[in-house]
């Protein structure tokens, strides 16, 4: 059988809408506020009691979130936390893009919500009922509970979203990922509307104690609030954060036709993998390199293009080195001349979500010619001199940004967000 080629004419997807909630803020547009003030959402523990040995006893944890008014109790039963959180989030964005979802086909319009870990505060519950009370104590929620996709799906159920229905898996680089496809299906035509981001709610005894075990988090349990500091010399690990972010992409004809206001476009997604460690990145980079090299290739923006840099910057000694060799390397020169900043100087890291979280930093940075600022960076590590918005944010023309996501397992992610200009 002869088959033509297919024709595919890429269309212009934008941004319309943004949800989140984190440590600093249970909005987007809090969030973002107290992002440029450098608040620090970082505290001692409060999820549950910790021996008086635990070597980490601090993370970034939501401040008097209660899902009650979008959610009842009985439908919080079926749920874990990280996916009541995502549908917060949602209901946020979508509020704020100003669509009826229940106008239009419901195949067109979709949703793709990136976690890490998923459920992992019902795994730990369920796993506890059963070693003390055996199976009859074990609740039968627990599976759609866990599942990673559980954001995704009561999302989908919740708006009658019955198009491109997904969730990503890809440790840290989750959200960065589930943006990135979104992107792309709405681009080549598969959706005119999509709900993408991520949810994590790790903050408990199993998340803790495993990261605490690999020695991946920072111990700086007497000073919590300067544990997170990306790029510094005595910066000894990450900090562990709950958190969610979705966003609202949107097909720029579908927004125009709706006179939807739009905060940003997306215009460039480059994704790679490292193959080289399951739980450390490249020294030299290449995975970022290449991450960002694709967006822009995506994007067909040169490297003087780039005004702005989300750094994926954990405040891990290997990471941070890896993602600044990465940039000079591919910048060259123009690495001194944009600015570069880790928002998880003040949220912590919200694995799964970070990406959802920093995206929104990134389009607001565009929106509002602002650089957030880089917190708790007292003293940059040996070779790290680039401009890392230290401590406060800088007004700055911002045109172009990059947001730069990277997982356990080598996922690299780098999305291009852009003025509109019509």
């Amino acid at each position: 059988m002869n088959r033509s080629p297919r024709t595919i004419t890429l269309r212009r997807v934008v941004v319309t809408g943004m949800g989140a909630l984190t440590d600093l803020a249970l909005t987007a547009p809090k969030t973002w506020e107290a992002m440029k003030e450098g608040a620090n959402g970082v505290d001692t523990i409060t999820a549950f009691s910790m021996p008086s040995d635990w070597p980490v006893r601090f993370a970034g944890q939501l401040k008097d979130w209660d899902p009650a008014p979008l959610i009842d109790f009985k439908e919080q039963k079926r749920m874990d936390r990280f996916a009541m959180m995502a549908i917060a989030a949602s209901d946020e964005a979508v509020r704020d893009c100003g669509f009826d979802f229940g106008t239009g086909d419901p195949y067109r319009h979709g949703v793709m919500i990136g976690s890490g870990v998923g459920g992992i505060l019902s795994t730990e519950e369920s796993h506890g009922k059963l070693l003390q009370g055996g199976v009859r104590r074990v609740s039968p929620f627990t599976v759609p509970r866990l599942m990673v996709n559980a954001g995704a799906g009561q999302v989908s159920i919740r708006f009658n979203l019955r198009g491109p229905n997904a969730a990503t898996a890809t440790a840290c680089a989750s959200s960065g990922h589930a943006i990135g496809a979104a992107y792309h299906a709405i681009q080549r035509g598969d959706a005119d509307l999509i709900l993408a981001g991520g949810s994590e709610a790790a903050v408990g005894q199993l998340c803790i104690g495993t990261f605490a075990a690999m020695k991946a988090l920072s111990t700086r349990n007497d000073e919590p609030k300067l544990a997170s500091r990306p790029f510094d010399k005595d910066r000894d690990g990450f900090v562990l954060a709950e958190g969610a972010a979705v966003l609202v992409l949107e097909d720029l004809e579908h927004a125009n036709a709706r006179g939807a206001r739009i905060y940003a476009e997306v215009v460039g997604y480059g994704v790679c993998g490292d193959a080289y460690h399951i739980a450390a990145p490249d020294e030299q980079g290449s995975g970022a390199f290449m991450a960002m090299k694709f967006a822009l290739r995506d994007a067909q923006l040169n490297t003087t293009d780039v005004d702005y840099i989300n750094a994926h910057g954990t405040s891990t000694p290997l990471g941070d080195a890896a993602e600044v060799a990465s940039v000079k390397r591919l910048f060259g020169d123009h690495a001194y001349k944009l600015c570069m900043s880790s928002t998880k100087s003040m949220t912590g890291h919200g694995l799964g979500a970070a990406g959802g979280i920093e995206s929104i930093a990134s389009i607001m940075a565009v929106v509002e010619g602002v650089a957030p600022p880089t917190i708790n960076l007292d003293h940059p590590d040996e070779g790290f001199d680039l401009n890392f918005a230290a401590k406060t944010a800088q007004e700055r023309p911002t045109r172009i940004a990059l947001n730069n996501t990277f997982g356990f397992g080598g996922h690299n992610v780098s999305l291009c967000f852009a003025r509109f200009e019509g």
